[in-house]
């Protein structure tokens, strides 16, 4: 049975992956641009459209079905499919990494503004395609949050103490290189969102919980993303301050029972394992005093 509603949502993620505009596409299957759009809301659409979108867009007509497992290659892709997914989510488990964006500040927000508008700067020739990608990146994780904010998810949050550390000291994009102005404004906004971090661990709000771990990320980043239906596995490689034009890795999402389990016992062990509460934030502040 084909869920028209599902591959719309993918459709739309794929076409923001692949850079092409909404009147590009449309013009090459030979339909308006405003038959694309319904087709991206869940409208009827044919089995020879599918292949012929999936052949533009350079993936397999399954995967555009939503068969197997879902690639990108860019930083938009995967958001955009990942704000989809949280849209109906009602538990987000996140497992590694300094932070958890959807409870990040208005502050991180315009951090991330200031930092992709001096990247795309920096680029030169190319600054016209960066400014497109920031502007695309920032807007789905504006609407991540909002939709976090409307709908209040159950957040489990697992950090490394590495990670956090490494935040505080590089501040946030700390990979990409930036003016000493901006290097310094970066790390102050870091070490703000750790103690906010730190703030919500101590106060425990019901609904999201934060548990800390010593050690690096052997086994990479992801989210199970769960719904009253179906669960979700995300392995990502691009952490939310990367370049938006990046293309440093692979993301996969998807919901094969085996890849999911297999990620949630690796979960649950790192969380009963984890400090929580007074214990994890007693040492989030160790981390952020000065180094002697």
């Amino acid at each position: 049975m084909m869920h028209f509603n599902e591959i719309g949502q993918q459709l739309r993620a794929y076409r923001m992956e692949s850079g092409l505009k909404a009147e590009e596409i449309a013009a090459r299957l030979g339909v308006s641009r405003a038959a694309l759009y319904r087709y991206e809301k869940g409208e009827v659409i044919k089995l020879d459209t599918v292949k012929r979108l999936a052949e533009l867009l350079k993936i397999s007509p399954l995967t555009l079905l939503g068969i197997g497992v879902e690639y990108y290659s860019r930083p938009i892709g995967y958001l955009e499919r990942i704000r989809q997914l949280e849209e109906t989510a009602d538990q987000i488990l996140q497992l590694y990494g300094p932070i958890c964006y959807l409870t990040t500040s208005d502050e991180y927000d315009s951090i991330l503004a200031a930092i992709f508008e001096e990247h795309a700067e920096q680029i030169g020739l190319d600054r016209g395609l960066a400014r497109t990608a920031s502007e695309q990146v920032l807007s789905a994780l504006a609407a991540r949050k909002r939709m976090f904010v409307a709908r209040r998810p159950s957040v489990i949050a697992i950090f490394t103490a590495a990670a956090v550390q490494k935040f505080i000291d590089d501040g946030v994009a700390g990979i990409l290189p930036l003016s000493d102005r901006l290097r310094a404004q970066s790390r102050q906004v870091a070490r703000h969102e750790v103690e906010r971090m730190t703030d919500l661990m101590e106060s425990e709000p019901i609904g999201l919980q934060f548990g800390l771990i010593s050690g690096t990320e052997l086994n990479g980043p992801f989210m199970l993303l769960r719904t009253r239906e179906r669960a979700s596995l995300a392995i990502n490689p691009f952490p939310t301050d990367s370049a938006p034009n990046a293309q440093s890795g692979v993301a996969m999402i998807t919901s094969a029972e085996d890849a999911v389990m297999t990620h949630q016992r690796i979960a649950e062990a790192t969380w009963r394992d984890a400090i929580k509460g007074q214990a994890a934030a007693k040492q989030m502040r160790a981390l952020l005093q000065p180094k002697a």
